[in-house]
């Protein structure tokens, strides 16, 4: 493949799927049992933008078919980490809402987390990281925008 500017992208593109990977595998050694990372990710989305949103919203933001995200939230819902409520604004639709049992299971995957990030701290310079943050960040902007065109 030749040195050009979209070789550079195929490569950290190849970076950041092999770091997603990695990053997923390490995420749900540290779930409870019955819980893998689309859930947690629910979850963590749900804190992160607001409770009551839609699943067809979810599913949209996840780019996952509706189907899929119904999936996961009846993997939440039978956890008791989530409800189901009628839309206010659309009797015909539902929301999603974090339960308290929700959001302490959040809290106590990061703090479980946090730890071993304080040990990879250790092992690895962050500087790196902190000036790669606002370029990475660009990048998923323009993604995001670009899913829409």
């Amino acid at each position: 493949m030749p040195d050009d500017d979209s070789s550079v992208l195929f490569d950290v593109f190849t970076e950041i799927g092999i770091i997603e990977q990695l990053s997923r595998a390490y995420l749900e050694a540290r779930l409870p049992a019955g819980l893998i990372a689309p859930h947690f990710t629910v979850l963590n989305h749900l804190t992160r933008v607001a409770d009551g949103r839609t699943p067809i919203d979810m599913a949209r933001a996840f780019q996952v078919p509706k189907t899929s995200m119904t999936h996961t939230l009846k993997g939440l819902l039978a956890h008791g980490l989530i409800e189901i409520r009628p839309n206010p604004e659309d009797g015909r639709s539902k929301t999603v809402w974090l339960t308290d049992a929700g959001r302490t299971l959040r809290a106590q995957v990061i703090a479980v987390l946090m730890v071993d990030f304080k040990k990879l701290m250790a092992d690895f310079d962050l500087g790196p990281l902190q000036q790669a943050k606002p370029v990475l960040t660009e990048l998923r902007k323009h993604l995001d925008a670009a899913r829409d065109t």
